[in-house]
Formats: C-alpha cells, structure tokens, sequence
C-alpha cells in the first residue's frame, strides 16, 4: 500500500462517523496485527490499524464499538466540565511534588517559583483557560530544561547525536525524531515514571540511526534498554496519568 493509500484511510474516516462530534482520526501501524480505538483524557478518538486495512473493515469496527467510543468521549467530556486548579503538580518522572497558591488579584497574571517546591499564581485567575495556560508554560519550561540534562547524557552514553530538543504538547504522541535530528518530546513525559521517561528517550535517539521502526531499530533499543517491552507497553498507557486540564487547555 503506497503513502497515498494510507492517507486515503485518514481522509475516509470522518466520513464514516460524520454524525458524532468527535474528533476522529485513523493512524495506520505497521507493528498492530489488530484494529484497536483509543480515547484520550480530552476526548479525542484514534483508531489504530494494521496496514492494507481496508476502509469498509474500519467502518464496521467503529460500527461495533461506537456505544464505547461515545461513553468514553462522554466521560472525558464530563471530566472537561468539571475542571478545578490543581493544588499541587505530581512530577514522578523528576521525583517531584509542587504546590500550588492561588491569590485572585487585578492586573496582570504572574507566576512565580518560591523555593523548590511551591508555587504561587496571582491574578485573574477564575478561568481555567488562565490558570491552565500559565501552569502549562511553567511545565514547558521545566520540561525543557530538565529533559535537556537527561536527553545529553543518555546521547553521550550511548554514543548518539541529535541537534535540539524540542518540547511540545501533543494529545497522542508521547514523542518523535525529525530526519533533520530534532527530537521532539511531549510535556506530558513529566507524569511518566523516571524509567519509562528514559526509554522514550532512548527510543527517539535511536531514531536518529533508524527512521523506521524495523527490526534494526529495536535490535537498537534492546541494546539500549533490554527490558524496553514492558516500559513501552507502560508507556503506550501512561496517558490515564496525565491531569486532563494539561490536554484540554488551550
């Protein structure tokens, strides 16, 4: 099947279920022997299929499963409206916990770190699409810094190179190598255990050497991290650990 074939399964999908009001998407794998639908914390559906699936084989599968599909959409919807400010950040992956103060004040919105522990938002606050905003631009810059420190190490240690790093706020990436060396992490990799942290990492640098997924490549991770099956079976649902208002703010 060409490239223009599997984007002709994207394109074939909204039109199968054009009566939700979900976003739908398909994404074709050349690992999954199965079609499987997932529905991520902000209410987005992916339907996961093998490669040569043919369109008229997704549409009765999302057939069958559409009651699920909707409650899930439903409960994540729900937990969308129910959106309160977090009073503390669980940051398993830098084994780190960070509280949070709220004080409702006119001006300008600020956000500062007081000690390794706390922090304090002031301002407008009572929308979630402010509070939100500002604690996902903290992250993003943790993130950044921290992943860089670790991302370096385990280059030098496994005798890699990648150009930059990049932070980013996907719904269903947890990460992704450009072919220019740009490697690109999801801030969401913060709720992530510091040893499935670690093989995302090494599974994206060893994607410098192999653009692919063949069995090179995870000969490649397997020497890398010999137990990467279960940290990537972890990681794959690692998704239930991230707070919703992290995928859903804007």
């Amino acid at each position: 099947m060409s490239s223009m074939d599997n984007s002709s399964l994207y394109q074939q999908l909204p039109l199968l279920v054009e009566h939700d009001d979900t976003a739908w998407q398909v994404r074709v794998s050349h690992r999954t022997r199965r079609l499987s639908v997932r529905v991520y914390p902000a209410g987005r559906v992916v339907v996961v299929v093998p490669k040569y699936t043919s369109p008229r084989l997704i549409q009765q599968f999302v057939s069958k499963h559409r009651d699920w599909i909707r409650t899930r959409v439903r409960e994540c919807t729900d937990r969308q409206l129910a959106l309160i400010p977090p009073s503390e950040l669980l940051l398993p992956s830098l084994e780190r916990v960070m509280q949070i103060e709220y004080r409702q004040e006119t001006g300008f919105t600020r956000l500062s770190t007081l000690g390794q522990s706390q922090l304090l938002l002031r301002g407008a606050i009572t929308e979630a699409k402010i509070w939100s905003r500002m604690l996902l631009g903290w992250l993003n810059d943790l993130a950044h810094q921290e992943f860089e420190k670790r991302l370096r190490h385990l280059a030098e240690v496994h005798d890699f190179k990648f150009d930059r790093l990049q932070i980013r706020r996907q719904r269903t990436r947890w990460g992704s190598c450009s072919s220019s060396g740009t490697i690109s992490l999801n801030v969401c990799a913060l709720f992530l255990r510091p040893e499935v942290l670690r093989y995302l990492m090494i599974h994206e640098l060893c994607h410098t050497r192999h653009m692919n997924h063949s069995k090179q490549f995870w000969n490649l991770v397997q020497a890398c991290e010999p137990g990467y099956r279960e940290l990537d079976k972890e990681l794959s649902k690692a998704w239930k650990q991230v707070p919703a208002w992290i995928l859903i703010s804007k």
